[in-house]
């Protein structure tokens, strides 16, 4: 009988019994931003804006404390807070938006900008992210899964926890960070281990991991689907077996974020022996959003206890410009003003000193009383150039219905607006090593596309004229994020690629061609 688990089991359901909550999501967030400025009162940023004023408004009518908020504080972009704020706190400066010094910065590229952003993470946001984990781990107590299930090993594959010395603070991935101050009771479970981990060749570590998978008894697995299929699939070809639980044959989780999974469902189900559960989490390097709480739900739970006070802006041309720019007009709620259905450009304020941030990311409720969620696009990853208005959760909807149509694994896709004659088209290009006709897969992604979007299915007929699509092997996409020095981990290949960021796509893409 598995000892150890069971009673890690029971515990873990002790725990979720406890930690039931009984606030309102509005008594939860009022008390995490009060928290928030009382901490960082004596900033500059907090000096600045005035905070300590500002804490008196908690008291008294129900939502004043708001309404001043944010007429208070402007919002704030990556740019204008590191150009204004994290720039100081890069050359070593204390007290900038947060307490003391901060000495770790993450960098991330997010999937739309060229050149890294330093992310500030305060010890405070550390033991956030740990605490987010943990609750994350308990809700597992949810599932029906056996009691030898948290004995074994947990695979996180993420980038190189290998962290890079600036003069007064240390940079890397978010992982990297994080995987530094593991918990020591975590360690036991925690595999590849800190020695593999710290390995900067993306390449060298998944064969590293490959020759040791047997070693391992690996029930959860954690990590980008891209790169976690890539790793399985060396798993199987090193030891010469047909499915990942011929190696592992407790693995009964998997645990996936970044990016939609539905696109690559069907390419992880062909390397199982057997079903697992896929569990979703959203983990940003500005902290900890949400997590999927329950089994059979395909949406998260935020968090709102713990380091992070949300607001939302609703995404459409009231609030956005074309571009994706929130305009300086734009209306913003909390989370009981909110409406199901309805999708919202996140934007936070956290304990590492971001302040009315916009995350980038578009959410919707899908419960308002319950605070699910689940992640819909970007702000700036959507494509409308005569009113299409097709957003990042079409894209992934029509890629996954086109795979089961044609019975075919596309692991990679981006999209651009084209100039067409004196109108528009679409240019996709679609990583999928398996044989299909591409006049099929274009003609069948166009029809999928009309029924999800009646404003692109309008515009088809109007000024979008055409759809091309090019079928390129997955390798191409790998291989160009590897020559941008974002391969491995936590590295995304964006859904839509403009101006720039296209240019630069075609050139290596006519560079393959030559090679």
């Amino acid at each position: 009988m598995a000892i150890l688990g069971t009673l890690i089991k029971k515990g873990l359901k002790l725990s979720q019994t406890l930690r039931e909550e009984f606030s309102s999501p509005f008594d939860l967030q009022k008390n995490e931003l009060r928290g928030l400025l009382f901490d960082a009162r004596n900033t500059d940023f907090g000096k600045y804006y005035q905070f300590k004023s500002l804490l008196k408004t908690f008291k008294g009518d129900h939502a004043k404390f708001y309404e001043v908020w944010k007429s208070s504080v402007p919002l704030y972009d990556y740019r204008k807070m590191h150009r204004e704020w994290w720039q100081l706190s890069l050359q070593g400066i204390k007290n900038v938006s947060w307490p003391g010094r901060t000495k770790y910065f993450a960098l991330s590229s997010g999937t739309s900008e060229s050149s890294s952003k330093y992310i500030p993470v305060t010890r405070q946001m550390t033991k956030a992210i740990q605490r987010t984990s943990i609750r994350q781990i308990v809700s597992l107590s949810r599932y029906d899964l056996p009691s030898n299930f948290f004995e074994g090993g947990i695979l996180m594959i993420g980038g190189s926890t290998h962290l890079n010395r600036r003069g007064s603070y240390f940079e890397g991935d978010l992982s990297g960070i994080q995987a530094a101050r593991l918990p020591f009771w975590f360690q036991h479970f925690y595999k590849p281990g800190k020695e593999i981990a710290r390995n900067r060749n993306w390449e060298s570590k998944l064969l590293d991991i490959a020759k040791k998978a047997k070693d391992w008894d690996i029930t959860i697995i954690v990590g980008v689907p891209a790169w976690i299929q890539i790793l399985m699939e060396k798993i199987l070809e090193h030891h010469g077996v047909s499915n990942i639980h011929k190696i592992w044959p407790n693995l009964q989780a998997y645990v996936h974020g970044g990016v939609s999974f539905d696109p690559y469902r069907k390419g992880f189900e062909k390397l199982l022996g057997k079903p697992i559960h896929y569990i979703e989490t959203y983990l940003a390097s500005e902290g900890f959003v949400a997590y999927q709480a329950r089994p059979n739900r395909r949406t998260m739970k935020m968090v709102l206890d713990n380091g992070i006070f949300f607001e939302f802006i609703p995404f459409d041309e009231r609030n956005f410009t074309d571009s994706g720019e929130v305009k300086d007009s734009a209306e913003t709620f909390m989370v009981d003003q909110v409406e199901e259905g309805k999708d919202y450009a996140l934007v936070m304020s956290t304990c590492a000193g971001a302040w009315r941030y916009l995350i980038g990311d578009v959410v919707r409720f899908t419960s308002k009383a319950e605070a699910e969620i689940i992640i819909t696009g970007r702000t700036k990853h959507f494509l409308s150039l005569c009113g299409e208005h097709l957003s990042v959760d079409n894209m992934n909807k029509a890629i996954e219905l086109v795979s089961e149509e044609l019975n075919i694994s596309i692991l990679e896709f981006t999209v651009a607006g084209i100039p067409h004659k004196t109108l528009f088209a679409h240019h996709w290009f679609i990583g999928c090593d398996d044989r299909v006709d591409k006049q099929t897969l274009r003609d069948r992604l166009d029809h999928h596309l009309q029924e999800l979007n009646d404003d692109y299915a309008v515009e088809r007929i109007a000024a979008l004229k055409d759809v091309k699509v090019d079928v390129l092997p997955t390798s191409v996409f790998y291989g160009y994020l590897d020559s941008k020095g974002k391969s491995g981990g936590q590295n995304k290949f964006p859904r839509v690629v403009k101006n720039a960021q296209f240019d630069d796509w075609k050139k290596y893409l006519n560079s393959i061609k030559k090679s």
